[in-house]
């Protein structure tokens, strides 16, 4: 990471290339100063003091599986270090905490009365299979450090998980915790992601499953995995539609929860069952959008955060508080 730069602008923290492209083409165009931060490795030198400026941390969970196994580790270094020097941090060190562990991002929803799938957490072959005897269906394995759809799995029994568990083809998280979860079934193939920007609503875009589940909007993204908590079959291009209008009770404390988390940028996913009950199952930080979708609706949201960084920066100079980015 290059901390040379002079003057105050806006840093972006990641380590995917691809998936920040369309946000450079915002900045250019909102001529916003910025820079990048790529961390996979690296020195964090304690004693240096951070440069001024808005600092965007798009860091991911599945980091790892592009060979940057400690990125997230490091960004969490980074983090603290420019807390305690006062910078202005968006996604700061408590949204990446949720970021790579679904068992504290469940703990945080259920705190501000959000529902989540019934869910346990096992370390170990024998105990995840333990652990799967307390659902009382169909379930799912997901990993607890997760991103991309990673472990996750359905599963009609016991037995058949087990002999999964035991064959070459399981493969353990990360961070040796696997998850168990109930398998929710929607009354229509479809789920719910709503976009947040600033930790105001930006729109909700339905994920028609019918045809599989990508877990992924971005148009860049290339997942192979088969399954969602809506255990749908996978197929190449899930249609993505935003949805007009978009008004539900679960925003607000969506936006409670995001406001308590320090997550500024954010999508969070939700499935309804057939009893009308909303669980809320996965929490972005570094959200992307599609494409398709947003030019259909004529809504941007890398253009909309290119313009919430925009602001943030001008706001850390007083004699022009008073000027905007238009977005």
């Amino acid at each position: 990471m290059d901390m040379g730069a002079a003057g105050k602008r806006i840093y972006v923290i990641h380590e995917n290339e691809a998936w920040v492209e369309p946000l450079r083409a915002a900045f250019a165009d909102l001529a916003l100063p910025c820079a990048e931060w790529f961390i996979d490795q690296g020195i964090l030198d304690l004693a240096a003091t951070p440069p001024e400026g808005v600092f965007y941390n798009r860091m991911s969970a599945s980091s790892h599986t592009r060979n940057h196994r400690y990125a997230a580790e490091l960004t969490g270094g980074v983090l603290a270090w420019l807390e305690r020097h006062g910078r202005r941090v968006i996604n700061d060190s408590r949204a990446l905490a949720l970021e790579i562990s679904k068992i504290a991002q469940y703990a945080q929803l259920e705190r501000h009365g959000i529902r989540v799938p019934r869910t346990v957490a096992a370390v170990g072959a024998a105990r995840i299979i333990e652990a799967a005897r307390a659902m009382p269906g169909r379930f799912i394995t997901k990993h607890n450090r997760a991103g991309k759809g990673l472990g996750v799995k359905l599963f009609d029994s016991v037995d058949t998980l087990a002999r999964h568990v035991q064959s070459p083809a399981f493969e353990d998280s990360v961070d040796g915790i696997t998850l168990i979860q109930e398998y929710i079934e929607a009354p229509e193939p479809f789920i719910t992601r709503v976009e947040f920007v600033g930790g105001d609503l930006l729109y909700a875009v339905r994920v028609d499953t019918s045809l599989g589940f990508e877990l992924c909007p971005a148009d860049v993204c290339q997942v192979g995995d088969a399954f969602c908590p809506a255990g749908e079959s996978a197929a190449p291009a899930p249609r993505f539609r935003i949805v007009p209008g978009f008004s539900d009770p679960i925003v607000e404390r969506y936006r409670r929860f995001l406001a308590a988390n320090g997550i500024g940028i954010a999508g969070i996913e939700f499935i309804v069952d057939r009893r009308g009950r909303l669980y809320t199952y996965d929490v972005n930080t570094n959200t992307n959008y599609n494409a398709d979708a947003e030019r259909e609706a004529g809504l941007f949201g890398m253009r909309t955060i290119a313009g919430y960084l925009g602001r943030e920066l001008r706001s850390l100079d007083p004699a022009r508080r008073s000027e905007t980015v238009s977005a």
